[in-house]
């Protein structure tokens, strides 16, 4: 209840120019050539799976096949203990190494943390942010998600930044209004030269590990918003640019007539993404 009231307060903030919350535009918005420039982004996150090095490095090679014919971009966001050998695994593939977090700081005391050096060192290439059960879980805020990207994007990898509305949000109406509130927090001092490096995926997290799925006419309303948040916040050139991955329980049976939609660019698969044969559909989604 509490982050609705503040979802509430700073909607009624932004009406007195305190939270750049942008509207979305009557017009709807034509395809142009940066349409068609957009790179499809498929990624999966493993989670805390599989549960050993053997089935990590099998599923990996499996995915790295799979990803040959794929008309996009591809990457799997593995457990810190499988980096290393999974990132051999992909070795030659079109596939990026991802991690699942990271910490802000370069060194020093911080018990089970890990640094992006690390993660560089080991072959990273991606690294998630802001991910819902990094924010119900863990407890992350947006001002700790906000610092994560700015150490993902200091460090020259992708960083994959995740919004998305709880059910009780949905359920009010507030879906559109809290994916601009944590994009303001979030990408608060990132400039438009490093949206570049930036993918955001949409996920309502009632529709995370529940088998739910938005519909593709509900996800691309979601989306289409997004992109208008951009065109405000930033400018029409970074808007069309921007590659917005869907996140909720996205199957090979879903995965054609979502990215059908033209505001959606990809997705950050869960489950899915843990059974090469199903994953590598996704990634050569058919549209």
């Amino acid at each position: 209840m509490a982050r609705l009231a503040l979802a509430l307060a700073l909607l009624v903030g932004s009406a007195y120019g305190f939270v750049r919350v942008p509207t979305m535009p009557k017009a709807m918005r034509m395809m142009s050539q940066l349409d068609m420039a957009r790179e499809s982004v498929m990624a999966g996150n493993w989670k805390m799976n599989p549960e050993s090095l053997e089935e990590a490095v099998a599923l990996a090679k499996s995915v790295a096949d799979a990803s040959e014919a794929s008309p996009g971009a591809s990457a799997v966001f593995v457990p810190f203990p499988y980096l290393g050998p999974v990132g051999d695994a992909l070795k030659g593939s079109k596939v990026g190494l991802g991690a699942q977090d990271c910490y802000t700081e370069a060194k020093g005391a911080f018990t089970g943390a890990v640094s992006m050096g690390m993660l560089k060192s080991s072959g990273v290439t991606h690294c998630l942010a802001g991910h819902s059960e990094r924010r119900t879980v863990f407890g992350e805020d947006d001002e700790i998600i906000a610092k994560k990207v700015r150490t993902i994007l200091d460090a020259g990898l992708v960083c994959i930044l995740c919004v998305g509305e709880l059910k009780e949000e949905y359920e009010l109406g507030l879906n559109k209004e809290i994916c601009a509130i944590q994009l303001a927090k979030c990408l608060t001092d990132v400039t438009e030269e490093e949206l570049e490096s930036v993918v955001i995926a949409y996920e309502p997290v009632w529709a995370i590990g529940t088998g739910l799925t938005a519909t593709p006419e509900i996800a691309e309303d979601v989306h289409k918003y997004i992109r208008s948040w951009f065109k405000k916040a930033y400018s029409p050139e970074a808007a069309e640019k921007m590659r917005i991955q869907y996140g909720g329980s996205v199957t090979p049976e879903t995965v054609d007539e979502l990215m059908a939609q033209p505001d959606i660019d990809g997705a950050l698969v869960g489950g899915a993404s843990l059974d090469g044969e199903k994953f590598g559909r996704i990634m050569n989604y058919k549209v």
